[in-house]
């Protein structure tokens, strides 16, 4: 099977959610809209399926793969469709929808992460919504970020399994998910994180093993892996870093 994921070419953004796996599987995938136009890819091909889309399911924004007659929307039903195909999810049925319960509590993280620099509105500029924005981020760093965090730490705690994994004992796209996350706080938030992290060794050791994975470090070394911005989820603004 040769994937294509269509997502934004110049970010992370949730597309990275579902490249982490692609690339930790060593699957055969195209990033369809970094590839040249001229050979049928790059963002035409991606308006193209959004605007006149010839699936009966059509997604409704990236990112999303194409599997064969497959079009699969929402990084989380990804992951979800992905997951066992690539060896990245638990083999029993409950550990299949623990793993796909956890991604759809990183994508609430996500989500609340994203409205720190975007209170407001996602057509508004960060400098339009400022005030909101320093009122929306303060109360992340103090109350919503310890408070994820602490959860994901509890629940490498209470894995019954040996490995430290979040499901399961061995690694699947939810440690893939968390390594990205805890890498893009790092980056949006170094001095709140510098105060939560010591509360949670286990994620920041699940961090430093998904790193080290010999295909991931590979990615985060190349090309293909974009670096953080200011145009993205996880946003350096030092204002709102308290």
């Amino acid at each position: 099977m040769r994937y294509e994921l269509y997502y934004w070419p110049d970010i992370q953004g949730r597309g990275e959610f579902v490249r982490l796996a692609l690339e930790e599987a060593g699957a055969d995938y195209v990033d369809v809209a970094r590839l040249p136009a001229r050979r049928g890819m790059g963002m035409p091909a991606l308006l193209r399926m959004l605007e006149s889309p010839a699936d009966p399911h059509p997604p409704f924004a990236p990112p999303f793969l194409k599997a064969g007659d497959l079009v699969i929307g929402q990084t989380a039903n990804v992951l979800l469709y992905l997951g066992p195909r690539l060896h990245l999810a638990p083999r029993a049925e409950s550990g299949r929808l623990w793993a796909h319960q956890l991604q759809l509590t990183i994508a609430d993280f996500v989500s609340e992460i994203h409205d720190t620099h975007h209170p407001i509105a996602g057509s508004l500029y960060y400098e339009d919504q400022k005030p909101e924005a320093k009122r929306r981020a303060a109360d992340f760093t103090r109350v919503r970020l310890p408070k994820f965090l602490a959860y994901f730490e509890g629940v490498l705690e209470r894995n019954p399994r040996r490995g430290g994994h979040l499901a399961g004992g061995r690694l699947s796209y939810a440690d893939l998910s968390m390594f990205q996350v805890v890498a893009g706080l790092r980056y949006a938030f170094p001095r709140a994180m510098a105060r939560v992290m010591p509360d949670c060794p286990r994620l920041a050791d699940l961090h430093d093993r998904v790193a080290a994975r010999p295909r991931i470090a590979a990615y985060l070394a190349s090309k293909r892996r974009v670096p953080f911005s200011e145009a993205d989820v996880f946003r350096h603004y030092p204002e709102l870093d308290g």
